[in-house]
């Protein structure tokens, strides 16, 4: 008998977590049962490890980044302990495709010993852009998560859930072939790995960029420099109040403009149960 609903993400501008927490209120609400949150996006976060049992039923989601679960979380993902616990595997990716992230995530939770029940992908904003999945997830968007989360409660009334591993078909492969690669005009890859944010003018110190920061990478004494790698998940840049934090590198904006000139149409959340 489920006891506890957790919310669990990984969500630098927000909007993992508001997919994630909007199928956790309505599951724990129909269930009659405690909820509670883990939001392992700071990086102090996931230096504690998580451990769940077969009264727990958790929402773990990511964003999609190159198709993928963020790889700088993989080694974390593998601390958190399942212990029989049921699953809602939940990536979220930027009106492009989620290619093989949901497919990866919901093997990645079975080898720690978690028990998928249902899964799901939905779009956001994305992180490179305000155009590309503006707003998103909307209302529209809201509405669906809200049925999914009822679909799965009935699936848990109904007792069919399954006592060890079995993967949903959720599209994708894994281990995956790879990620997804930008290319230019002429089909040359694009590389943005080492590009980072620069800091304009209108930067007032606040140091909110350095607070929230998924990976510690910005220096509170200087936010203009980095001590690590930056991940491009937009969260300096969207955050920033005065709205300092740009990307002026050729590779990124070409990237960038290319993803929002070629994904225009709405792409729709994929659910499995």
């Amino acid at each position: 008998m489920i006891q506890r609903v957790v919310a669990m993400y990984f969500s630098p501008t927000n909007t993992t977590k508001k997919v994630v927490k909007g199928i956790a209120d309505v599951l724990s609400d129909n269930l009659k049962c405690e909820q509670c949150d883990v939001d392992f996006t700071l990086p102090g976060v996931r230096e504690n490890i998580q451990t769940f049992g077969k009264e727990d039923l958790v929402v773990f989601g990511t964003p999609v980044y190159a198709g993928r679960v963020p790889n700088v979380l993989l080694k974390y993902i593998h601390t958190v302990q399942g212990g029989g616990a049921l699953a809602v595997p939940v990536v979220l990716f930027g009106n492009r495709n989620y290619d093989d992230a949901l497919a990866e995530l919901q093997a990645l939770l079975g080898e720690d010993g978690f028990l998928p029940v249902a899964a799901g992908a939905f779009v956001g904003e994305h992180s490179f852009s305000k155009i590309l999945g503006a707003g998103r997830p909307d209302e529209k968007d809201m509405a669906i998560i809200r049925s999914f989360a009822e679909d799965i409660y009935k699936k848990l009334i109904n007792g069919s859930i399954p006592e060890s591993f079995q993967p949903l078909e959720v599209g994708g492969e894994y281990p995956s072939k790879g990620y997804y690669q930008p290319r230019d005009r002429q089909g040359n890859p694009v590389d943005i790995r080492k590009v980072k944010p620069k800091t304009s003018e209108a930067c007032d110190d606040c140091k909110l960029c350095a607070k929230v920061c998924p990976m510690g990478s910005i220096s509170f004494e200087n936010v203009r420099e980095y001590t690590g790698i930056c991940i491009k998940c937009g969260s300096c840049i969207k955050k920033c109040p005065m709205g300092a934090k740009y990307y002026d590198a050729e590779s990124y904006l070409y990237h960038q403009h290319e993803l929002e000139e070629e994904y225009v149409r709405r792409a729709e959340p994929s659910l499995f149960i």
